[in-house]
């Protein structure tokens, strides 16, 4: 989008940023467990307890990237 002096205005995807920060929030306790304890049982439990924001995390570089 232009502006009218010509300058281009940066336009930041929402949407990838937004389940970004979600998929954080949903991970966050499980991130504060690991920064206590750290265990590697507990690295490969998160995973397999929130597959939809490891996925989400995993991708959103994909989806920032493909939306401009």
């Amino acid at each position: 989008m232009r502006l009218s002096d010509g300058r281009r205005r940066l336009q930041l995807p929402l949407i990838p940023i937004l389940l970004a920060i979600l998929a954080l929030l949903d991970l966050r306790t499980e991130l504060q467990l690991l920064a206590d304890h750290f265990t590697f049982a507990s690295l490969v439990e998160i995973p397999r307890h929130h597959p939809l924001a490891i996925a989400v995390l995993v991708f959103t570089p994909w989806m920032i990237q493909s939306s401009r």
